[in-house]
């Protein structure tokens, strides 16, 4: 274990990291950041987890989920697991848990079960995905941090069309930021991401 965190440590280091104090807001209280986000020194970060927690379970995958397990190491794969174990059941999709980011640059992760869309986007499907917004911020506001940064919850291997996920992710984050100090960041890595958020937001400077 020793070893694999100097090496996730060293690895860190060497792809650059990104300090959102570093970084301009869009708006009030809300950045916009195209990048890869277990680079990213923040309070929390947000991982679209799968409902057994457990980070995912295809080797080399080129979801979030399985980059920020991969990145932070084994102990968080362990310490999702002791959550699940404790638990007893499946998270709930909308749900949150909170852990620390071990060797990621973020200080913690929280996770989040997004819905799966396998035909048409029902109203259940929108609310749920409201509810991972909520969830994690409630969670941060929590344990007292400072801002965190969203994926795109659900728009890649669950099928959530990524407009509307996007609309949905600004309007609760402006809906949750009028009671809360809570600064927030969207992160996305693809441009096709990045150009929505842009019209919804006004502009990335």
């Amino acid at each position: 274990m020793e070893k694999e965190n100097q090496l996730l440590q060293a690895m860190a280091e060497e792809k650059g990291i990104t300090d959102i104090d570093q970084l301009e807001e869009i708006e009030a209280g809300i950045y916009l950041w195209q990048g890869d986000i277990t680079t990213l020194k923040i309070d929390a970060i947000v991982n679209a987890a799968n409902s057994q927690m457990l980070g995912c379970f295809c080797p080399c995958h080129g979801c979030i989920d399985n980059a920020i397990h991969t990145f932070a190491g084994t102990a968080l794969r362990n310490e999702c697991a002791n959550i699940m174990r404790r638990q007893g059941h499946i998270e709930e999709t909308g749900s949150a848990k909170i852990t620390p980011g071990y060797n990621l640059p973020a200080r913690y992760v929280i996770h989040t079960v997004g819905p799966i869309i396998n035909d048409a986007v029902r109203e259940a499907d929108r609310q749920s995905l409201r509810s991972c917004y909520e969830s994690s911020m409630k969670l941060a506001d929590q344990y007292g941090l400072a801002a965190i940064a969203f994926c795109c919850i659900s728009t890649g291997e669950f099928h959530f069309p990524n407009r509307l996920a996007a609309e949905i992710a600004v309007d609760t984050v402006r809906e949750y930021q009028k009671s809360s100090n809570l600064k927030v960041m969207f992160n996305v890595f693809k441009d096709q991401d990045l150009q929505i958020y842009e019209k919804l937001l006004g502009g990335c400077r």
